[in-house]
């Protein structure tokens, strides 16, 4: 079990960054980062301003920016745990949720307007 947690920064220009805190000392916590099964190259933990504290750089590889949705997972390699994990959702499957999140909840809204009306007809 892991005592580290981390916490996204941002996602700018292709790289999630990140910071670790809570390891032990000033060992650097070893962390890998998993998109399909396979590591993702060039992820780089620093020490920070802050004590106890590292930034994490995950560059986002070129060819999983793609349609869908995208999962990257960050694992601490000495405590073999999961830290956190990102997503990317582009092209045809975005804009299929969305339409389909807004079919439900125009349902959803439509399901509350008769109710409050049929109370409204109920209270009078």
């Amino acid at each position: 079990m892991s005592n580290l947690t981390l916490k996204k920064i941002r996602l700018r220009n292709g790289v999630w960054e990140g910071r670790l805190s809570g390891g032990s000392g000033l060992q650097r916590p070893e962390i890998q980062v998993k998109y399909l099964d396979l590591p993702v190259e060039s992820v780089s933990v620093i020490e920070s301003d802050e004590p106890g504290s590292w930034d994490v750089s995950i560059p986002i590889p070129t060819h999983s920016v793609a349609d869908g949705v995208q999962t990257f997972v960050i694992y601490d390699t000495i405590g073999e745990t999961k830290l956190g994990d990102f997503t990317l959702i582009a092209g045809e499957a975005i804009s299929d949720d969305l339409r389909a999140e807004m079919e439900l909840l125009r349902a959803e809204l439509d399901m509350l307007k008769r109710a409050f009306r049929r109370h409204c007809l109920e209270t009078m």
